[in-house]
């Protein structure tokens, strides 16, 4: 019964919500195969993919685009094509998924950090910086000044090498003076990082995965193949909504936000998935050399470390 559930659930998300196909290619590239050494046989991804609705054309077509953007790089060996994540794609990667497998919602002391870019970077460039740290969480609290409460420091200084900005822009620092929790600091909040729209996201997360949770908590044995592909499509919902959450400290927050139970249901479909989906990965992708190597010991220290090596939550 369970086992059907799961299978229709896969089936209605799929319908009701198509995915695009260079956005879940890097989803299966960030989640899965990055910790196997980031390299597969096309051919065998497109068997792998095939049961998330894209077929042959639409794999190829995506893996060349991202190709062309420096996600990733090709080699032929033979008659085969392998793709591999490039440099570059490993550190948007780790950008990305710091932000989902490790929990930065640390108690927050009422510093921040400050972004001023000023008038000797070209249009095009600050604009793609703006872009880049937007996505990293900040929020713009005037005309070429960027703030966040509680960024992380390696990743602002990666986009600001990566952006070639490095030696135009100046960082700082500044602490809040008076309550963390004022009515100032939330209208600040408000009017800077749009939450509402967030929050409307992570409760319809939470609707949509607690009957997978459920249903999977009651199945004795996850097929490899359902496990792949509920731990894909979570992590691809759970992406889309948690990369635009700028990550803020709790005092800066309801009390009741919904991040927090999407996160702990990620968290707890993760760890309930990982023994069938990665014995699915280990059967069906391979490399040059063959078979997918075991995942890199990294893997182990998601979501703070609860992942076991048999699969079982520690």
């Amino acid at each position: 019964m369970n086992s059907r559930f799961i299978s229709r659930w896969v089936e209605d998300f799929l319908a009701e919500r198509p995915v695009r196909a260079n956005s879940l290619i890097i989803t299966i590239y960030g989640d899965s195969i990055a910790a196997h050494g980031g390299t597969v046989w096309l051919g065998s991804f497109i068997r792998l993919v095939a049961p998330l609705g894209l077929n042959d054309r639409m794999v190829r077509t995506s893996v060349f685009r991202l190709a062309k953007e420096k996600w990733l790089s090709a080699q032929q060996i033979g008659r085969k094509s392998y793709y591999s994540l490039t440099a570059l794609g490993r550190r948007r990667f780790e950008h990305a998924y710091r932000r989902i497998y490790d929990d930065p919602r640390i108690e927050w002391d009422g510093d921040w950090q400050i972004v001023l870019t000023g008038s000797n970077i070209p249009p095009t460039r600050k604009d793609a910086l703006r872009k880049e740290l937007l996505w990293e969480g900040f929020g713009i609290i005037a005309p070429g000044v960027l703030a966040h409460p509680s960024a992380n420091n390696d990743s602002l200084m990666d986009i600001l090498e990566d952006s070639g900005v490095k030696d135009k822009v100046v960082v700082m620092q500044a602490r809040t003076f008076g309550a963390l929790s004022s009515r100032p600091l939330q209208d600040l909040v408000h009017d800077c990082w749009g939450l509402e729209a967030i929050a409307e996201d992570y409760l319809r997360f939470v609707e949509r995965f607690r009957p997978l949770l459920r249903a999977i908590k009651a199945t004795r044995a996850l097929a490899p193949e359902q496990g792949f592909l509920a731990r894909t499509l979570l992590m691809h919902d759970y992406r889309r909504v948690q990369l635009r959450d700028p990550q803020l400290p709790q005092q800066l927050l309801a009390t009741n936000w919904p991040g927090t139970a999407a996160r702990q249901i990620c968290r707890d479909l993760y760890g309930l998935t990982q023994r069938a989906a990665e014995q699915h990965l280990m059967t069906v992708l391979e490399t040059a050399d063959g078979p997918l190597p075991e995942p890199s010991p990294y893997f182990y220290t998601r979501f703070g470390g609860t992942l076991a090596k048999d699969g079982q939550r520690s």
